[in-house]
């Protein structure tokens, strides 16, 4: 029995008392009405809730037999920001509504919003000690729930992200206002965990508390139980977003074509009305997205682009203006007057960020005019899941720019820029500088003493082989560098143009270079082995390092992690070749051994030559050169299988490499998938 319904039976046993027999019954069942009252919160847990109920967060007095009211909660459960960075706090409100209305207990959990839902974080001391951390999960101060059971008319918590958690979580409290009056699984709005470059942003160590009595926003969630985090209910209607795409406004989003499916990870609108230019931008669902930006660009090229970037902060959305730069990528947002542009409406539900920016029609920064009436620009969408001091981070969500360059006032479809051109170039270095170039050098250097006597187009197999992979190579670097320009259109000074450039200039002039080669019994020809052998490992050596460098161009958009694939093979290429080296001097030291022999083999047949005649002393010696020549150097059978695993093993490391550059991004070709 419930001590409410006591209070009731005795609230109208004093009613009817005080009918029948006056003043003196009723005084009596007033003072058993006071001890009554006194026994509801001597039933409570004074000290907070037990770690047994972590999982189910029901007040552990209640025993299965007073149920959670099944009513929307006079309480919420506010956060002080809805984008936080890993590592960072966030203050978190548990408040009545209206202001004032009092609790007694309460219990708070953060969860992943996504299975398995697991607790996530960590809550602080309170200064005040009215909070008691709980370890739930095997994990350290993950939950908090009351140290006494006083009346309070709001509780303020501090919460610190986990340093390896990306997405959203949801704060769900169980909240006491009575016996058996609570609410189970009170849910705050999500909040979305990003990553944050740590080098450049201060990770608070307290989030400051607002002064007692305080007003606080409320937004209120719908009831989500503690065990199971789901996303709140949304309409299954269509996106209002894209009203009035391609017949008042202009749309452009990614991936490629999304505007007509509505599923864009993200999505820029630019409608014009006389000299009002607004845009609109908006982020997809799930992509654990830190901000969503819209570049105004010439020339479909990322630098020396005006942007508005929308960008979740303290629990809203901001707009700020930036001029980006390719080299290195940054948004510089102190280049660009911030009154340039208004933001007109903004909201993040459910961790899709959206804003309504009006431009000014005319824009100078830096000198250079943005002037949106008479020029044509390339609309250019992008979004990242981190950021930076006073900065956006990496767009590795996605970045798209449009295909042509438009007027804005003129409504038309868009469509993304191809990137065939940058991926080709990529796929033929690739192709020229890990593939047949590595085997090439093996060619020349290795297998001299090898395939003796066996010739292709009248030249040693040896020759004809390195010989073809070494003009596939040439021909592969020539036709990518003149992709590159036909794409870029211009110079563009950074250590990946300015290495490849020279790698270039040293495979176009080897080539050149062969067709002066000096005779076998030029005094000379050493000095021109010693330099083709320079230029051709030189030309190699930079033609990998070049390749290392296309990996932080933003243009590629090639994965950071590429960098070990390339590290692999660089290791893989180092062991074959110290196992060549090592059977080319076991070769040496056996031929040399071999030498000897012969020699005083001579020496013993020296009377037996001296008995021939001039004229077949010349054929025995041509014999056993003819018979020197068709033998392989020792250990031929190990070097062509080595050969072999070595050739097999590029292929993989080509076609690896090939997709990456082709697929690129392949994080949003895997989310595809």
């Amino acid at each position: 029995m419930s001590v409410n319904y006591v209070l009731k039976k005795m609230t109208l046993t004093v009613r009817r008392d005080h009918e029948r027999f006056g003043w003196s019954a009723l005084a009596m069942t007033m003072s058993l009405l006071v001890m009554a009252t006194w026994l509801e919160p001597s039933q409570s847990l004074p000290q907070g809730a037990p770690e047994t109920v972590c999982d189910t967060m029901l007040p552990f007095h209640s025993g299965g037999s007073v149920l959670p009211q099944n009513s929307g909660a006079p309480f919420s459960v506010e956060t002080s920001a809805s984008t936080v960075g890993q590592g960072q706090t966030v203050r978190v409100d548990v408040t009545g509504v209206p202001e004032g209305l009092t609790f007694c207990g309460f219990m708070v959990q953060a969860r992943n919003r996504n299975p398995p839902h697991q607790i996530v974080g960590q809550f602080s001391p309170a200064r005040d000690g009215t909070v008691k951390l709980m370890n739930c999960e095997n994990s350290v101060n993950n939950s908090a729930t009351h140290s006494n059971a006083g009346p309070k008319p709001q509780v303020y918590l501090v919460w610190q992200s986990p340093v390896d958690f990306l997405g959203q979580v949801v704060f769900n409290a169980t909240i006491a206002q009575s016996y058996s009056e609570f609410w189970v699984g009170v849910p705050s709005n999500p909040v979305q965990i990003v990553r944050r470059d740590l080098g450049a942003v201060p990770l608070p160590t307290a989030v400051p508390q607002p002064a007692f009595g305080a007003a606080l926003p409320t937004t209120r969630a719908p009831h989500v139980p503690p065990n199971y985090v789901a996303p709140s209910a949304v309409a299954a209607t269509a996106d209002p977003f894209y009203n009035g795409c391609g017949v008042s406004k202009n749309c452009f989003g990614l991936p490629d074509g999304c505007v007509n499916s509505k599923t864009c990870t993200s999505v820029a609108a630019v409608t014009v009305r006389g000299d009002i230019y607004e845009f609109e931008l908006q982020s997809g669902r799930g992509n654990n997205t830190a901000y969503v930006a819209v570049g105004l660009s010439e020339d479909a090229k990322m630098g020396e682009d005006l942007t508005t970037e929308c960008v979740p902060e303290n629990g809203r959305v901001v707009m700020y203006s930036s001029l980006t730069s390719a080299t290195p990528y940054a948004a510089v947002r102190t280049s660009v007057s911030q009154s340039s542009a208004r933001l007109l409406n903004a909201s993040i539900v459910d961790g899709v960020i959206y804003c309504k920016v009006e431009r000014d029609p005319v824009t100078v920064v830096q000198g250079r005019t943005f002037d949106l009436r008479r020029k044509q620009y390339h609309l250019l969408v992008a979004s990242g899941s981190s950021l930076k001091d006073n900065s956006v981070g990496y767009h590795d969500i996605g970045r798209l720019p449009s295909g042509k360059a438009i007027n804005l006032a003129e409504v038309q479809d868009l469509s993304g820029s191809s990137n065939i051109l940058v991926q080709l170039h990529g796929a033929f270095m690739i192709v020229a500088w890990i593939g047949t170039t590595s085997l090439g050098i093996s060619f020349a250097r290795y297998f001299k003493q090898t395939w003796v006597g066996r010739q292709s187009c009248g030249k040693d197999q040896w020759f004809a082989g390195h010989r073809l992979l070494m003009v596939t190579t040439w021909s592969l670097t020539i036709a990518a560098y003149i992709l590159i320009w036909v794409e870029l259109k211009r110079a563009v000074w950074h250590a990946h143009s300015i290495i490849g450039l020279i790698t270039v200039i040293l495979c176009f002039l080897q080539p050149i270079g062969a067709l002066f080669r000096p005779g076998p019994n030029d005094k000379k020809r050493p000095y021109f082995n010693w330099g083709h052998w320079l230029g051709g490992n030189l030309a190699h050596i930079l033609g990998i390092v070049t390749i290392f460098f296309s990996v932080k161009l933003p243009k590629a958009e090639l994965p950071e992690w590429m960098d070990w694939i390339l590290v692999s093979f660089v290791v893989v290429h180092v062991l074959v070749h110290l196992i060549f080296s090592i059977g080319l001097c076991l070769n040496h030291w056996q031929i040399t051994g071999l030498a000897s022999e012969r020699h005083l083999s001579q020496r013993a047949n020296t009377f037996q030559m001296g008995e021939m005649s001039p004229h077949h002393q010349q054929h025995a010696m041509r014999n056993g050169m003819t018979m020197e020549r068709k033998m392989d150097a020792p250990y031929g059978a190990m070097r062509k299988r080595l050969l072999g695993v070595y050739g097999v093993v590029l292929a993989l490391f080509v076609v690896v490499l090939i997709l990456l550059v082709v697929l690129a991004p392949i994080e949003q070709f895997l989310g595809k998938t």
